[in-house]
């Protein structure tokens, strides 16, 4: 579980990243929507790689298969959610826009599974 505590660890360092590129280079250029979509995925990044550091933890609370599942829920939804919001501003293909619910149910699945590990213990 070391593994998803780094990932964790990871997602939230470039979270302030993409945070300041954002806050520093796109407010002078983006209009405010799409300032305001890209700030979505930051949020949202931060938000679950604190999640992914909580299945870390999870795992050391509990034994239940569904903790690891959540941190790969955790993992493929940070990727596709945020990835799909920053994509579709830095790239202007809106059609991209389609692609993020996936990421929110991946999100969505992560925090069922570490609910669900929670209850079982």
């Amino acid at each position: 579980m070391k593994l998803f505590f780094a990932l964790g660890a990871a997602f939230a360092a470039t979270a302030v990243l993409f945070g300041a590129f954002g806050a520093h280079t796109l407010r002078a250029t983006l209009p405010p929507a799409d300032l305001a979509t890209f700030e979505i995925g930051v949020r949202y990044q931060m938000y679950h790689a604190l999640g992914l550091m909580a299945v870390a933890w999870a795992s050391t609370q509990w034994d239940s298969p569904a903790i690891p599942a959540a941190g790969w829920a955790f993992v493929v939804g940070i990727s596709v959610f945020s990835g799909s919001l920053y994509a579709l501003v830095l790239s202007g293909q809106r059609w991209l826009g389609a692609v993020t619910p996936l990421g929110g149910i991946a999100l969505i699945a992560g925090w069922a599974l570490l609910m669900w590990a929670a209850l079982r213990a």
